[in-house]
């Protein structure tokens, strides 16, 4: 290799046969080729590595943003078997195994000529360029203008950072932003050279304009196996960069024994940068045409959405009332739907507002039309406004409950108007300890269903006001053995006005309706009440460690002493949040086992149990409480819980707790390896040991196996009432994902009744996916019934083209997003 010295050209040998040159002009000749003017890579998502670049990425090309403005301060390095100046030609040529280093890129070439005259730049024979992020252009010939406006490439061929390849036979970049291919194949799917790719598009020109963001075809086949399938005389999609571009989804088909056959094509509508809308018509031949849309809209302080449904079901367009195809939806004749609506906001740095909330014509639509699953039993809405700092919560809710069931009543329909939670830490301790300050504030009306106007058909309704204020303390001493001290404190004080408000001590049958369903009466109270409750104790318990070289074990016997006094008897106030009463291991030492603060624990009681706690030096972990609750003194408010006006009791009379001795609890919480846990939480009867109530999960993840299983066990039944036919409730819920191949998975879920040994929902799902396709098939079944909804089997099929439908970016072979958030056509 000779040196050559010009005037415009300075060089420096270099150990090794490498040169380095800092002449400007060659620089800037040679930038042309690893800058901008290499205007075909960032294919597919490479926007987000090129984000990451410095500010010199200029307007976006088929591949992602493009490098405008080079760091001219960088080195340059070449290194080639020879380097010729030629002054009659004013050319400088490089040439033999070329590369060239220069901003994180690498240009391999036989050979580059720069035409100083003409102000272009020529790569010839086997042109590879590799980009920082990935992406490598390859090409027979490469040229480039000086300004790098405008240029063409032969025999293109370019792969993306993955690994979707596009190759023409000619490419022309015009204006700065507008690329154009002629004989151009694109795919995003991997060949071996030999075999023709799954799937891809082959046009006469492909034209990207970049400040469009779109890709056209024309007179272009989609090909499969290289054999075209349909001819499309012009097509446009988005560039695969673009997360957001109006068009078409993917379609979705399917067959379902209630619905008939399904056919949805939606289509999205990017209005604007922070909005869009989504419009699904779906066609179910048994039913009509479900109209559904979306609308998404992103603020600077949060972002809401609004989702419609409906279906104008005329029943004298459907089969004939009785049939198996109508299930008695005459009664629903006209026009269906719902409306949902769910927001969040942030007001400030601590306050949050939003809401939650779904309004339908009827309770059956959303589960007959699947827009719901079968086993939503009530609905919950609420707006809410939340404020958090360090020591300060508060919380205001309006709630509104309705029952979905057609066995429901109007007791199980209610409004808070609102409810609010206040909580706040002192700073300070006091007398050495925690001091908290809680307040509750809740307004409540529930229609009671009954007419007090027989003309009208008025109906009164129940009414509820309460304010709590409670002051909680606590404090934690340790002696010089070890053993643990903390006395706690409560001091409450309740107001409560009702009126409407069936006593629950009173309630009796008053006899038997039409219909055979009892129902019961009981005294109306109308009253304004206020009640103290004072109560007190100490939890002590005194751990034992033991450490060997591979664990260390902790045995803890625990104590506890609590005594509760009250102002005034709770049992014929209304209850209306202190109903669910379940007591394990986890609520062994509360000081009072409801949910809410309508009732509270009273009379004198003493908690004991034992832990054992078990942690090895590899990561495994153990823990295991067992122990049970005895009333000493006083009211035990757990016996006895009454009626509501319903007849029902307004928390279980069999909670384990109705006794002078407990039930026995016990909890098991096992995790041998970060892949597998298991928690058990069971209650034993004190007298029989007989299991009265368990709750199990598993959880096992163990190469490409994924399960979760869930089991609930209640014997309470049978005490409630013996006369009850089915006294033992089973339930088991189980799910599953295989990766059988880096491609393949199959997965499943089901409920199963266990007494009753039937299903009641179950599915399987096989879904395939690659590098440039996925199919998925479902298969859903559900054995549950009632009014409208019959036990149905659907079957749908989703298939999906990268970058022409729902797909985004793939994070391994089998981790798609299939429908999600980020939506092209």
């Amino acid at each position: 290799m000779r040196e050559v010295r010009t005037p415009h050209w300075g060089c420096g040998r270099s150990r090794g046969g490498s040169w380095r040159f800092t002449a400007a002009g060659f620089a800037r000749a040679l930038s042309c080729v690893l800058g901008a003017a290499l205007f075909t890579i960032h294919f597919g998502g490479s926007a987000e590595a090129a984000s990451k670049q410095p500010s010199t990425f200029g307007k976006a090309s088929i591949f992602g943003k493009v490098n405008t403005q080079v760091d001219k301060t960088q080195p340059m390095r070449l290194q080639g078997d020879q380097l010729i100046y030629d002054k009659a030609g004013n050319r400088v040529i490089a040439r033999g195994n070329v590369e060239i280093y220069y901003n994180d890129n690498i240009l391999t070439a036989d050979e580059v000529v720069y035409d100083q005259g003409g102000g272009t730049l020529t790569a010839v024979g086997n042109v590879t360029l590799k980009e920082p992020q990935g992406n490598v252009i390859r090409a027979d010939r490469y040229t480039l203008t000086d300004d790098f406006r405008d240029g063409f490439v032969q025999s293109l061929s370019v792969v993306s950072q993955d690994q979707s390849t596009i190759t023409a036979d000619r490419a022309v970049r015009r204006g700065g932003n507008v690329n154009e291919f002629e004989n151009g194949r694109f795919t995003p799917c991997k060949s071996d050279g030999g075999t023709p790719p799954l799937w891809c598009l082959s046009a006469a020109r492909i034209i990207h304009d970049a400040d469009a963001a779109t890709i056209t075809y024309q007179d272009a086949y989609f090909e499969i196996y290289g054999q075209p399938v349909f001819y499309l005389p012009y097509f446009q999609s988005p560039d695969p960069s673009v997360k957001r571009k109006s068009g078409f989804l993917t379609p979705q088909y399917g067959h379902s024994s209630t619905l008939g056959y399904i056919t949805g094509i939606p289509y999205y509508w990017a209005i604007a940068p922070n909005y869009d809308l989504t419009l699904t018509p779906t066609y179910l031949s048994d039913q009509g045409l479900l109209m559904q849309a979306e609308w998404r809209h992103r603020l600077a302080n949060g972002q809401y959405n609004v989702k419609l449904a409906g279906i104008d079901q005329n029943y004298r367009d459907l089969p004939p009332d009785g049939s198996p195809d109508n299930i008695g939806l005459k009664s629903y004749d006209g026009l269906r739907g719902s409306v949902e609506t769910h927001g969040v906001f942030a007001l400030s740095s601590w306050w949050k507002f939003g809401w939650d909330v779904t309004a339908e014509t009827d309770d059956q639509f959303r589960r007959f039309y699947k827009l719901d699953s079968v086993l939503v039993t009530d609905r919950v809405n609420q707006v809410y406004l939340t404020g958090q700092s360090d020591r300060n919560y508060f919380n205001a809710t309006l709630y509104q409950f309705q029952g979905l069931l057609s066995t429901d009543t109007p007791q199980t329909e209610g409004y808070t108007h609102p409810i609010i939670n206040y909580n706040y830490v002192f700073a300070d301790p006091v007398l050495g300890g925690e001091l908290k300050w809680n307040t509750n504030v809740l307004s409540f009306t529930r229609e009671d269903g009954s007419p007090i106007d027989p003309i009208t058909g008025r109906v009164e309704n129940e009414n509820m006001q309460r304010v709590v204020t409670e002051f909680k303390w606590r404090r934690r001493l340790t002696d010089s053995i070890g053993i643990s001290y903390t006395p706690f404190a409560d001091v409450r004080g309740d107001v409560y006005s009702f009126d409407n408000a069936v006593d629950p001590t009173t309630v009796v049958q008053q006899g038997v309706l039409p219909d055979g369903d009892p129902r019961y009466v009981g005294d109306v109270r109308n009253d304004t009440v206020a009640r103290g409750v004072v109560d007190g104790g100490m939890t002590v318990s005194y751990p034992w460690v033991a450490n060997t070289a591979s664990a260390s074990h902790v045995i803890e016997p625990i104590g506890q002493i609590v005594a509760h006094q009250e102002s005034i008897p709770q049992r014929r106030m209304p209850n209306e949040d202190a109903q669910s009463l379940v007591f394990d291991d986890t609520n062994l030492f509360a000081t009072s086992k409801f949910s809410g603060y309508d009732r509270i624990e009273t009379g004198t009681r003493a908690n004991v149990g034992l832990q054992y706690t078990f942690q090895s030096r590899d990561g495994g972990y153990a823990r295991f409480l067992a122990g049970e609750s005895y009333h000493l003194s006083g009211d035990n408010i757990y016996l006895n819980p009454g009626r509501d006006a319903d007849g029902n009791y307004i928390y279980t009379p069999v909670s384990g707790l109705q006794t002078s001795r407990s039930d026995y609890v016990l909890g098991v919480y096992l995790a041998p390896i970060d892949e597998f846990r298991i928690i058990s939480q069971s209650r034993f009867d004190q007298e029989t040991m007989q299991l009265r109530r368990e709750d199990a999960a598993m959880v096992f993840n163990f190469g490409p196996l994924s399960t979760q299983i869930g089991y609930s066990y209640s014997s309470d039944a049978i005490l409630v009432d013996p006369t009850d036919p089915d006294p033992v409730q089973q339930e088991l819920l189980a799910s599953a994902t295989l990766r059988l191949t880096d491609r393949w998975s199959i997965g499943g879920m089901t409920r199963y009744d266990v007494d009753k040994k039937e299903l009641r929902y179950d599915s399987v799902q096989i879904k395939y996916a690659d590098e440039c396709f996925a199919l998925t098939a479902s298969y859903i079944e559900s054995n549950y019934s009632e009014q409208t909804i019959e036990a149905d089997r659907t079957f749908m099929l989703r298939f999906e083209l990268k970058h022409l439908g729902d797909f985004a970016a793939k994070t391994d072979a089998l981790d798609f997003n299939l429908g999600g958030d980020e939506r092209v056509n």
